[in-house]
This record gives structure tokens, sequence and C-alpha cells, in this order.
């Protein structure tokens, strides 16, 4: 996936996403997903989609990323960036993102929630988020 058709995916999106940036090589990374993709099924009828972008170098995307989605039953989306543009593609998620990973945005347009988070999550965090991502402002 090319970064402009990510932009372009989550600036159209018309329900509930979590865009999770992660690598095979990422230990903290690999403690999140599976929290990440069992809170989003549980919030599956809310319409939430989860979409984990691995950033594996291009040599890995085939064999390793294969192997990862294999052996941990990933049923999330996955893409890998073609990270031509590396040096300029963090701000373009977020202005704040240090490129380190793992790294998540939720967003959700038709309320214009988004939030951004630079680091691992736990459980509970992931939990908290989900909460807010399907919840439109005049529910709460």
């Amino acid at each position: 996936m090319k970064m402009a058709e990510l932009e372009d995916y989550i600036r159209q999106c018309d329900h509930p996403l979590i865009v999770n940036f992660w690598a095979t090589y990422c230990a903290p990374c690999l403690k999140e997903i599976p929290y990440l993709q069992s809170t989003a099924e549980q919030y599956r009828d809310s319409g939430v989609e989860l979409l984990l972008v691995s950033l594996d170098p291009p040599a890995d995307h085939s064999r390793r990323i294969t192997a990862f989605a294999k052996q941990t039953n990933i049923v999330a989306k996955l893409a890998w960036l073609d990270k031509t543009d590396a040096g300029n593609f963090y701000p373009r998620i977020d202005k704040k993102w240090s490129g380190g990973i793992p790294a998540s945005l939720f967003i959700n347009n038709k309320w214009g929630y988004r939030k951004f988070f630079d680091r691992q999550l736990t459980d509970r965090q992931v939990e908290q988020q989900l909460k807010l991502l399907v919840t439109s402002p005049e529910q709460s």
C-alpha cells in the first residue's frame, strides 16, 4: 500500500477504524496485536475495523508477515507500507509521531474522533479507546 492510498483510506473511511503500525521484529507490537484484534472483534457489530500496517523491510513482506499471520490467526486486514518516502511519512499520519512502533490511530470520521498513540497500549487502554471510538458525542 502506498502512503497516499493509506491517507485516502483513513480520510474516506465511513466507519470506526483502528490503524496499527507494527513489525514482526517488534516485541511490544507482537504483544499488543492479540488484544487489539480481540477487542476490535468484540466491537464488530459497531462496524469497527482493524487495519494492521506492517513496517517490516520490503524483503520480509511476503515471507515473515505471511508466516506471522498464519501462526497467530490474524483475521484483521493486513497491509504493508511502501515506504519509499520514509523520511516524511510519519508526520503524515500524526505530526507528533516520532516514528516509534507500535503506534495506533483510532479514528471515526462520522463525528471527528481522532486519537493517536505512539506507544504500546494495554488491553484496558484499547478497550477504553474502542468505547470512545464507537460512542458518538450525543450518546455520552
